[in-house]
């Protein structure tokens, strides 16, 4: 199995509380760190916003990547929230064992 590290980003601590618990709790994520919030510039809807936002780094496999996806998007409160996977090339071996280990499906 592969892992990933998936990102997100948040309006508030409470919504990204609540996702982190969530994805921990349900074993769709090993781990889940909350950064200091970040100011964030994008295009909506044809114009430029800005935000203050929470970043998300969430330590999952490619196995429960669907399954986070959706656990995510049915908590967060975006309209189209910000998901994206990228692979773990490389890693602590036992780090990576360890992700794998806690989230496997029993």
């Amino acid at each position: 199995m592969s892992t990933l590290l998936v990102l997100t980003n948040c309006p508030d601590e409470t919504s990204a509380n609540a996702i982190a618990l969530a994805v921990v709790e349900t074993g769709l994520a090993a781990c889940v760190n909350i950064l200091p919030r970040v100011q964030s510039i994008y295009r909506w809807q044809g114009g430029v916003e800005s935000a203050t936002e929470i970043p998300l780094l969430i330590k999952t496999t490619a196995a429960n990547y669907a399954a986070l996806e959706t656990a995510i998007g049915e908590r967060h409160p975006y309209e189209i929230p910000e998901i994206i996977a990228l692979p773990v090339e490389r890693g602590l071996p036992a780090y990576l064992n360890w992700v794998q280990a806690e989230t496997v499906k029993s």
